[in-house]
């Protein structure tokens, strides 16, 4: 008799992913960077905060709906862009297929296995995502085809430094994947047949292109080719930020912010939103859980722009905890991805449901009619819990 797909919690997922994927593949799924200290706080931190729940008064009917980026979203998550998934051979089109049956926006990163156009098709609610990567002229192209496709707002992350080497080691991704590869990685790949036979099945192996990084009349890059132009890129500056803004001229979210000043800075260049992130714990490690520095960054920019968090979301009082916080939705990405690994779409299905029952639940046991009651007063707040970053004068 076969397992039951079903999973009801993201921790079976996570469980099922890592027997399921290739070592190299779940590997890079977990990532993090040097101790693993901020992929670690990210989760933990939220175990740090209790809820103050009531005995009386629950309601019967409770709205979980939100807008984000302009986009409708049955409950306040968000597919947040991941790159290259070698998880499942449908990747992001049936993260956004599950994204779109379960009402909730779809973020595509360019770095992406599939499309925008796929994309796009599968979820009409859908977010592309940028690095300053490239000539100007470069990114004016990128921007348009996302356009051009029906993305509805852009998403641009800059919370990235180029950190590497991992105390528990980096996976193995190589440059291409072809028949010398395929023997190279074959004592790795082949105790995992349900893996790879997903992929058979499809006539496809992951080739670790970028397809949406393509120019005009040319050929995908490899995932290196693609990093390769990403690190060679001058930085950009807060003028850069606005430029970008202004060539969008449409729901921008800036993505990476940690620091008060930082926030204050993106609302002078015209973002409509910002998200609290470290880049999973993949960025500088050491740097303070998100749902720490949270806080700081609502009270300071909240009214002005849309304030969004990820980084270590992984049950619906997780999302409840982040809204009580200040947060308008949470992006969430080990998590789907997780659920991908273990029973593709229905996976991430899976996993989307169990957010929203554990964020409905939460709203029911603090008393509230909907999400956007959530306050600090439902929480129980450590001393010494938030960081404050930047704060300046």
């Amino acid at each position: 008799m076969s397992r039951n797909p079903w999973f009801e919690t993201v921790a079976e997922a996570q469980r099922r992913a890592k027997k399921r994927l290739p070592r190299m593949v779940y590997g890079a799924l977990v990532a993090g960077s040097e101790r693993g200290r901020t992929l670690d706080d990210n989760s933990r931190a939220f175990a740090a905060l209790g809820f103050a729940p009531r005995v009386v008064g629950h309601h019967a009917q409770r709205d979980l709906r939100t807008t984000v980026l302009g986009m409708e979203s049955a409950f306040p998550v968000m597919i947040s862009p991941t790159g290259v998934q070698a998880v499942h051979p449908d990747g992001e089109v049936a993260v956004a297929r599950a994204a779109a049956n379960r009402g909730i926006p779809m973020g595509l990163s360019s770095f992406a296995s599939k499309p925008v156009e796929e994309v796009t098709a599968a979820n009409p609610d859908t977010a592309f995502q940028m690095y300053w990567s490239g000539s100007r002229d470069t990114m004016l192209q990128r921007m348009e085809r996302a356009r051009a496709a029906g993305c509805k707002a852009l998403i641009v992350t800059l919370d990235w430094s180029f950190s590497n080497g991992r105390d528990w080691g980096s996976p193995t991704i190589p440059e291409k994947v072809d028949l010398k590869t395929m023997l190279k990685l074959a004592p790795d790949v082949l105790p995992h047949p349900g893996w790879l036979w997903r992929f058979a099945r499809s006539g496809r192996i992951p080739d670790l292109t970028t397809p949406n990084l393509t120019a005009p009349g040319g050929a995908a890059p490899t995932f290196f080719g693609a990093y390769g132009e990403w690190m060679q890129t001058e930085p950009p500056t807060w003028e850069d930020v606005s430029w970008l803004a202004k060539e969008w001229d449409g729901p921008f979210l800036l993505k990476g912010v940690t620091r008060v000043d930082d926030a204050k800075r993106a609302v002078d260049a015209g973002v409509t939103a910002l998200s609290v992130s470290n880049h999973g714990g993949n960025n500088l490690d050491t740097t303070p859980a998100t749902i720490r520095v949270l806080p700081a960054v609502a009270e300071a920019v909240g009214d002005q722009v849309e304030v969004l968090l990820d980084g270590g979301v992984r049950r619906g009082g997780d999302v409840a905890k982040a809204l009580a916080l200040g947060a308008r939705a949470v992006l969430i990405g080990r998590a789907y991805l997780w659920g991908l690994a273990a029973n593709g779409q229905a996976g991430v299905e899976n996993v989307l449901d169990i957010l929203r029952g554990g964020l409905d639940s939460a709203v029911l046991g603090l008393g509230h009619s909907s999400v956007g009651e959530l306050g600090p007063d439902d929480l129980v707040i450590p001393d010494g819990f938030t960081r404050t970053l930047g704060a300046g004068d």
